[in-house]
């Protein structure tokens, strides 16, 4: 059985019976709240749903990604059910039809969690940190990817080649409580970005925006993607990556990026 450190016991049990704060309308009410996909309705995978959810949440609140596994928080994680104020499942093969006794409870379900705004407002707090409040940046992703087959496209909103990716990249983002805006075809070209070069420069930026330039390229050799990103933040420019991952680590990487700069809690760089 694995033991806690001595410090870490005395600050849980500390965080977890301190009163909360009153409780106060919030910024977001989706920022207290996440999805975790489980096996059945049961307890089997209910605590491990909890505790996901409840890291996502705390990075949300805070925009402090580094906190999803700062080592407290995942100790944390296994209370998660004492910051819970409800929770519901969508079976996700709803209209199918059951095969055996076996499909009525090990079918896979949506399970959404919501959690008390002021207990973890309190917890962010007690971990040095301060909840992110106001206007978040919206996601503007300018990428060319070259792909296991040609031909290589611009990730735009009209592209039928990126219709998955897209879908994955939002995602992503509502999972650190952003959004994204995908340019359009049109709009790509007037910034000079195409299937055969990107801007020298990341486009200008609209008001509430954070434009990302970069690549996406598929590698045999690894097996995986390769990405390279670059934004334009607040006057400074900011470059980082990574590789060796599916599209969907792809994107989260730049999704975490873009939150560390425009949160302030850190750089991807």
């Amino acid at each position: 059985m694995r033991r806690r450190k001595p410090f870490r016991t005395l600050w849980l049990a500390a965080l977890l019976w301190t009163a909360a704060p009153p409780a106060h309308a919030a910024d977001d009410p989706a920022l207290y709240s996440a999805n975790a996909i489980v096996t059945g309705t049961d307890m089997r995978q209910r605590p491990w749903g909890f505790a996901q959810c409840l890291r996502e949440v705390l990075v949300k609140v805070s925009g402090d990604p580094r906190l999803k596994d700062d080592p407290r928080v995942i100790d944390l994680a296994e209370h998660a059910d004492q910051f819970v104020t409800a929770f519901d499942y969508v079976d996700l093969m709803a209209g199918i039809k059951k095969k055996d006794d076996q499909g009525s409870y090990d079918r896979p379900h949506r399970l959404t969690v919501h959690f008390d705004p002021a207990k973890i407002d309190q917890t962010v707090a007690a971990l040095g940190g301060t909840p992110w409040r106001g206007e978040r940046p919206v996601v503007v992703p300018v990428l060319l990817v070259h792909g296991p087959r040609p031909p290589p496209y611009v990730l735009s909103a009209d592209i039928p080649a990126g219709a998955e990716q897209r879908g994955s990249f939002t995602t992503w983002a509502g999972a650190f409580g952003m959004a994204v805006r995908f340019p359009s075809d049109a709009e790509l070209a007037a910034w000079g970005a195409s299937a055969d070069r990107l801007p020298a420069e990341p486009p200008p930026s609209r008001a509430g925006e954070a434009v990302v330039i970069g690549t996406l390229d598929w590698s045999e050799t690894l097996p995986g993607w390769v990405g390279e990103w670059r934004v334009d933040w607040r006057g400074a420019d900011h470059r980082w990556g990574i590789g060796g991952v599916n599209y969907d680590a792809a994107f989260r990487d730049i999704v975490r990026g873009v939150v560390l700069l425009a949160s302030g809690t850190g750089s991807p760089d």
